[in-house]
């Protein structure tokens, strides 16, 4: 019997096992689970054709995203796109319903393709405002999203997007910093003194297999990011509560790190370079004349990029219209060699 939640440690006991799986083991399946664990010499694939395969051909659909968890669906609403989700079981489809209304999607039509490829093939539509259509435990649902553009993949989204309390990298900073900071496929990055998590969120979008850590030592702030994460489609963004450079003991050696706040704190920005592996990224936002004062020291001794951002923006004068300042900042970005 599989544990719950679902874990393959059980074949352990079992090196000689025979797992059966539906459709394509390697399409969103068990064997890229056994792989990882046991080492591709030790897993014989027989594939077979997949619940993707079959939910294409029954729906006619040539291009759909294919996504493996409702919780990623918020980074792929757009309308006009279709998505195939593998949903873990009949309840799904009334919690993706939901999702979708929420976020301005009701008139999704959402169709549930039950037992596909068995006698007992069933298809069922509905829009998501009507809640979604009934299923069968084993489905794959269909998705044409309706709804108004409501985000992007592009860095800097706006800065409404997140909740926060004013302690957040405000969108052109933030798309200045991503663009240095530069996530690629499989990337890990430590966003420290984190704030609302803006930086590792946007990180974490940038591809399905990019990684983040958020680092922050304000209780309530840490669970701002983590709702954050989850309404923006990215909820496998890691938490961690505490003060750096101390909470950094332990994290996996980052790609990238981003330092949005307390980069004086004795030792931080030491510990970040020595951790980065040769070619990584390190980009310092400096607010205060005393974290400027150090990042400009660091730039006359490593190198590196120095930037100082001022941001003016248009606003009522009284009948009239004129600029308001941000409060400047100095970016220092640097690579190790």
């Amino acid at each position: 019997a599989w544990p719950t939640p679902f874990s393959v440690e059980v074949l352990d006991e079992h090196p000689e096992a025979v797992v059966l799986a539906t459709g394509d083991p390697l399409v969103s399946g068990v064997a890229t689970t056994l792989i990882e664990r046991y080492g591709a010499e030790a897993v014989t694939v027989v594939p077979a054709v997949s619940s993707v395969t079959l939910a294409r051909a029954r729906m006619g659909w040539t291009d759909p995203t294919v996504l493996r968890d409702p919780r990623h669906l918020p980074r792929h609403l757009a309308p006009g796109h279709r998505v195939l989700l593998l949903s873990p079981d009949e309840t799904t489809p009334a919690q993706v319903a939901v999702l979708l209304a929420e976020a301005g999607y009701g008139a999704t039509t959402m169709t549930a393709l039950s037992d596909l490829g068995t006698d007992h093939e069933t298809h069922a539509a509905a829009s998501a405002a009507d809640g979604g259509p009934a299923a069968s435990r084993l489905h794959v649902l269909a998705l044409e999203l309706r709804g108004s553009a409501v985000s992007s993949w592009a860095t800097g989204l706006a800065d409404d997007a997140f909740e926060h309390d004013g302690q957040l990298t405000k969108r052109d900073l933030r798309a200045a910093a991503l663009a240095r900071l530069a996530p690629h496929p499989g990337a890990l990055l430590w966003d420290v003194g984190a704030g609302a998590g803006s930086v590792g969120i946007e990180w974490s979008r940038a591809h399905p297999s990019c990684r983040a850590v958020a680092v922050e030592r304000d209780p309530e702030r840490a669970a701002r990011i983590a709702r954050n994460a989850t309404r923006l489609g990215v909820p496998e963004l890691r938490i961690v509560e505490g003060s750096a450079p101390e909470a950094l003991a332990g994290l996996e050696a980052p790609d990238a790190v981003f330092v949005g706040g307390g980069a004086t704190a004795p030792g931080l920005l030491e510990t970040c370079r020595d951790r980065l592996a040769p070619g990584g990224r390190l980009v310092v936002h400096a607010v205060t004349l005393e974290t400027e004062r150090l990042v400009i020291d660091l730039h006359a001794a490593l190198g590196g990029e120095l930037t100082r951002h001022a941001v003016e923006t248009a606003a009522p004068i009284g009948a009239f219209t004129g600029w308001t300042p941000a409060r400047a900042v100095v970016q220092w970005a640097w690579v190790k060699p």
